[in-house]
């Protein structure tokens, strides 16, 4: 019997499916190792609370930087890991996996992807551009001779493609997304709060208070940190609007550009359709208005946001 597993393999989550089962995991790309015998301790949720609070013993690894394998070793553990966790790994087992990655990466990369899932135990293994499945994931109708625009906003990069006819007419992905939000925040915070805070810190600060456009009544967040006179200071919105205007300024310009030099009849099909964001930036508050703005057509976030890549990959394995 052969078990078709889709993986979105995140710079930030991994997220897996089994077809015709749904999502089975959903967890940070996060392992924590043995520093002397490189044996895995914990990995995803687990291994994320021990950032920043690990002993010598121990280290904190994110095996992907910017959609991409940057520690082969470590991503083999972390496959292995939650394929034995959902049983999925074994003598018997004849897995056929999907794995999604950015656009515009290199043939290197690309095998360093398809031998990290052969070393996990795939039978076959099928590589798919994230922005076409995250498309099929949102519902969107790519089949069709008619122009579909989507602009993925991930953990690592942030990927921009035209779609008609089932495939990518044109796309660009871009190393800023939502990790570079995080770590302007970080250092927005250091700069302007003369205060050290953490990753989590950022990323809660993001999630909970960040936004793309200026806001009347701001909300605050009082955070806490590495600071001699006070340990915790007060942060609104617009102060951290303008911590990752630069960067999201970034990605319109990579998505005006994709706009720019689109066939002239897909592009009047995507003045009228409009543009669909996908990934967990696009959650980003005031986002799809900061585009709107910009770029003068219509702007969508997906329903799905977060799981379009993963709901794509499981509509895709009904294929293979």
């Amino acid at each position: 019997m052969v078990t078709k597993i889709g993986i979105d393999l995140g710079t930030t989550n991994l997220l897996m499916c089994l077809n015709n089962s749904g999502v089975i995991v959903d967890e940070p790309s996060i392992i924590t190792v043995d520093a002397s015998t490189k044996k895995c301790i914990a990995a995803g949720i687990e291994a994320r609370e021990m950032i920043g609070r690990t002993p010598k013993s121990m280290i904190c690894i994110r095996p992907l930087k910017d959609g991409v394998v940057a520690d082969y070793e470590a991503t083999d553990m972390m496959l292995n890991y939650f394929l034995k966790k959902c049983n999925l790994k074994g003598w018997f087992k004849r897995n056929v996996i999907l794995i999604c990655h950015p656009t515009k990466i290199t043939s290197v990369e690309k095998n360093a992807i398809r031998d990290c899932a052969y070393r996990a135990g795939a039978k076959k293994v099928y590589l798919e551009e994230e922005p076409k499945v995250a498309a099929v994931g949102a519902g969107l109708e790519i089949g069709k001779p008619s122009g579909n625009m989507v602009l993925d906003i991930g953990g690592g990069t942030s990927d921009i493609a035209v779609l008609s006819l089932g495939d990518i007419v044109c796309s660009t992905s871009i190393k800023v997304a939502g990790d570079r939000l995080s770590h302007d925040i970080i250092e927005g915070v250091r700069l302007h709060k003369k205060m050290y805070i953490g990753e989590q810190t950022g990323d809660e600060i993001k999630q909970k208070i960040g936004t793309a456009i200026k806001m009347e009544n701001p909300e605050v967040i009082t955070v806490s940190g590495r600071d001699v006179e006070t340990h915790t200071i007060e942060i609104n919105s617009n102060e951290v609007e303008s911590y990752i205007h630069d960067s999201l300024q970034e990605i319109i310009h990579a998505t005006k550009t994709i706009l720019e030099i689109t066939p002239p009849e897909l592009a009047s099909d995507i003045v009228q359709r409009g543009l669909v964001c996908t990934g967990g930036g696009s959650l980003l508050h005031g986002l799809d208005e900061l585009l709107k703005q910009e770029l003068k057509i219509p702007v969508y976030i997906a329903e799905n946001a977060l799981h379009c890549v993963v709901d794509g990959c499981n509509i895709m394995l009904n294929n293979l």
